[in-house]
């Protein structure tokens, strides 16, 4: 929780395309541009899924081009339709015949109206002419001749409903598939028209089965679904598609099914799907809203397209096609001449025939393989867009910029696979380009926020602390939060580090500037290192001296333990430089290293000229001045008491009691042998021996002192400590004893 509230700006940035999606989901504030978004990612999923397989179920009677050439231009009198009709179901035995064309006007083509004109007017006297005329009366009606062709036969008529016309109606209607008492008073909000263009009654008359063809637009003018039933003057009708496929399962009957959801229920104005019962069974049709169905394209259609077999009407009125060739096949009788009108743009195809748009739901109706945007689709979109949307928001902040990316492709592929799933899987068409972009925007301006602002404080403390911190260090502060640090003074109690090199003077009588300078830069190079690495910030180079510090500005509870590791690296470093040295001819160097911890003034010091992030106070005095006991006591690190309690992962040796200048109390001072895992027993027997010795000589014991100093010799003869203190004990032993003693050693100098 503390580092969402660090975060809670960028979060707040990233929850911002989340609620402009949420908003356009439940259409508070529809955003046209996602809408035209997920049209784009359904058609080409559409085409990326479609069978490309031919359905032979269903043959295509087109009014072509060619048909038009040799039998003549649209309108063709009836008498030529009769005898396709005729040729279709008694010579070719088709199972059943629809017309994407409507039959709105009587065909007078043959003459019979003016002969019958001229019978009952100018001609009327003339008994031979009416007599011929009822004689030919039955050859000349085209009308009735189709009629007659039709009766009785499995053929769907078709008709559009319009509402452009001011509520103008042609034609006969046929009878509706379901009334409004069938709804049960429910508000669902159906296609609707309030006119529409059907055929004559002599046609109705005959083939009282149709179905109206109307496509529905989207608002980029692409067919993409039709409506399975439309409402007329509280009248429920079919499509074409369904009117014939009704016919094929035996006309059931049609019933609506309503969302069983309580919520939906109350709130949604469609339904469920569309039933057909007949008997004992039944079938579900899915419908989306505006009880619409999409079409399952099978292919990029035409008469190459692949999907249907498309035969010239010429060809089927002329008889060329073998009997029997079309025999039990499902007829659509339509065109895909261009001067006709009844080209559409699809998502497969940008002339695409309307007649094979009513192909496509036949088939799919036969293979019961319906896409439909179910009456869940909202809470779908809207809980995937609150579980992604929530998921970025709170992690992407806490991530790394790699992490981050990481995350939000497994978000974004996460989103696309269950939505491709659910297509796949259940013909489901689920809204996706909402969370899509969602997802890519929320990323997008994450990383935005991070990189101008958040990487800005970064940048800020690496101006600030880039000199003094190692770049690990700053990282860790840019995630604690810019606001956490700052320049200005305060008391923390801190471990402070003083490291001088020995032999440089000397150096320099001897070498060129230059080389020494790069020498210098080296060892400085190497030993800094080393402090970055476990995590000191520099103070300042002072000629031959290093000045480093622990547990600021950045908060570390082990600042002494880093210390006290960091001095023995640094002694073991220039151990080894010296080894280099040496096979260079390069003259060796000796290092001298203080530590002490303690309260220390901590912040920016210095003079409007010039200022320095630094360390000040009398536990950073004691520092420098166990830096210089070193020397005196013939080891390369000297640390106070303070940091030896802290450091307990370290065996160590107490090197004295001393009483340094400018301070009235002894403090205990101690050189750190080794990790404690690491020490040897012999080693272990030395320090054993070393505080009793240390406890003979506080006491002013000096014959237990030099018994003990006997053993310590044996163990270390070259160790200068053991020397020091043999001398000592040699000099104090002239002096009477003295109750006073403190065992301390006095340091008037710096």
């Amino acid at each position: 929780m503390g580092l969402l509230a660090k975060h809670w700006s960028r979060i707040a940035v990233t929850l911002i395309p989340l609620v402009f999606a949420l908003l356009h989901a439940m259409g508070v504030v529809p955003l046209n541009v996602l809408q035209r978004l997920d049209d784009i990612i359904y058609d080409g999923r559409l085409r990326a899924t479609m069978p490309r397989t031919l359905d032979d179920r269903i043959v295509i009677v087109d009014i072509d081009e060619k048909s038009l050439a040799e039998v003549g231009r649209w309108p063709w009198s009836r008498n030529r339709l009769a005898q396709m009709t005729d040729e279709l179901f008694d010579r070719q035995k088709v199972a059943l015949t629809g017309f994407d064309i409507v039959f709105a006007e009587p065909d007078d083509s043959s003459g019979l109206k003016r002969l019958r004109q001229l019978a009952q007017g100018e001609l009327k006297d003339q008994t031979g002419f009416t007599d011929k005329l009822n004689e030919l009366q039955g050859s000349l009606d085209y009308d009735s001749m189709f009629a007659r062709s039709l009766e009785k036969r499995p053929v769907v008529m078709g008709y559009y409903l319009t509402s452009d016309r001011d509520g103008r109606t042609s034609g006969v209607l046929p009878a509706p598939v379901m009334s409004k008492e069938a709804l049960h008073g429910r508000p669902i909000k159906f296609t609707s028209w309030d006119g529409f263009g059907s055929n004559i009654e002599q046609v109705a008359k005959a083939a009282p089965v149709a179905g109206f063809f109307n496509p529905l637009l989207d608002t980029d003018g692409v067919v993409r679904s039709v409506p399975l039933l439309a409402e007329h003057k509280d009248q429920y009708y079919e499509s074409l598609a369904l009117a014939m496929f009704r016919m094929l399962a035996g006309m059931p009957q049609v019933e609506p099914v309503f969302p069983t959801d309580r919520y939906l229920a109350r709130g949604y104005q469609g339904l469920d799907s569309v039933k057909l019962r007949l008997g004992n069974k039944s079938m579900s049709i899915p419908v989306a809203e505006g009880v619409t169905t999409l079409v399952p394209f099978r292919g990029p259609g035409g008469v190459k397209g692949g999907s249907f077999k498309y035969v010239s009407a010429a060809d089927v009125i002329a008889k060329r096609l073998p009997e029997g060739s079309l025999k039990g096949k499902i007829i659509l009788v339509g065109t895909t001449a261009p001067g006709l009108l009844d080209l559409r743009v699809t998502p497969v195809g940008e002339a695409y025939a309307g007649v094979e748009t009513h192909a496509n739901l036949i088939s799919g109706l036969l293979d019961d393989r319906i896409p439909v945007k179910p009456d869940w689709a909202l809470g779908y979109d809207v809980a995937i867009l609150v579980i992604a949307g929530l998921t970025l928001a709170f992690a992407l902040p806490l991530l790394s910029a790699m992490r981050a990316v990481l995350l939000s492709l497994i978000v974004i592929a996460a989103i696309v696979a269950a939505n491709f799933w659910a297509y796949l899987g259940g013909m489901l068409v689920l809204p996706l380009a909402a969370a899509l972009v969602m997802a890519i925007t929320a990323f997008a301006l994450n990383m935005g926020y991070g990189y101008f602002v958040e990487s800005r404080s970064k940048r800020e403390l690496a101006n600030v602390f880039g000199t003094y911190v190692p770049p690990e260090l700053v990282d860790e502060m840019v995630k604690q939060g810019a606001a956490n640090f700052s320049m200005k003074a305060t008391n923390k109690e801190l471990t402070v580090m003083f490291c001088d090199m020995r032999g440089f003077t000397k150096m320099s009588e001897t070498m060129e500037p230059v080389k020494l300078q790069e020498l210098l830069n080296s060892v400085f190079d190497r030993l800094t290192d080393i402090i970055s690495m476990n995590r000191g910030t520099i103070d300042k180079y002072m000629g031959d001296c290093v000045m480093a510090f622990w547990g600021a500005p950045l908060d570390l509870p082990n600042h002494a333990h880093l210390a006290a590791k960091t001095s023995l690296e640094m002694a073991n470093a220039v151990r080894k430089m010296n080894e280099e040295h040496r096979a260079k001819g390069i003259p060796e160097i000796g290092v001298g290293i203080g530590l002490n911890t303690g309260m220390m003034c901590v912040g920016n010091m210095g003079s409007e000229n010039r200022r320095a992030y630094t360390v000040i106070g009398d536990a950073v005095n004691l520092g420098s001045r166990l830096e210089g006991l070193s020397k005196v006591y013939g080891v390369d690190i000297v640390v106070s008491s303070s940091t030896r309690k802290l450091a307990t992962d370290f065996a160590w040796q107490e090197l004295d009691l001393v009483r340094v200048k400018g301070k009235a109390q002894a403090v205990a001072i101690y050189w750190p042998v080794a990790p404690v895992e690491r020490i040897e027993k012999g080693t272990q027997e030395e320090l054993k021996t070393w505080a009793t010795f240390l406890k003979a000589y506080r006491m002013q014991d000096w014959d237990q002192c030099d018994v003990l100093m006997l053993n310590l010799q044996r163990m270390n003869a070259k160790k200068y400590l053991y020397e020091l203190y043999s001398e000592r004990v040699a000099s104090m032993r002239l002096l009477p004893f003295d109750p006073e003693w403190d065992g301390a050693t006095n340091f008037e100098t710096k």
